[in-house]
């Protein structure tokens, strides 16, 4: 337990922030589901929109911190690779 009231309120802070970014992550796996189901039904022109949707808000979280960058851009890259290959 933190003794010190600087202590008490880093702990408030951390628990904040924690909050914050557990939004975030969450707010941009379901933006990741959607491409990922729009992938699985075949359909290129939804995954196509969905992709689009995504790539601000992975980004997004890659600069808020939640992400790392190199994650974020992986993540788009193979995104992107799989709704290319639908209509192949």
């Amino acid at each position: 337990m933190a003794n010190t009231s600087s202590a008490k309120k880093a702990t408030r802070k951390i628990a904040r922030r924690t909050e914050v970014n557990k939004a975030r992550r969450s707010r941009v796996r379901g933006f990741i589901r959607k491409v990922e189901e729009a992938i699985l039904t075949g359909d290129q022109a939804v995954a196509q929109e969905a992709l689009r949707a995504c790539q601000p808000e992975l980004m997004r979280a890659a600069s808020k911190g939640v992400v790392h960058f190199n994650t974020a851009s992986r993540k788009i890259s193979r995104l992107a690779s799989r709704v290319k290959a639908i209509s192949a």
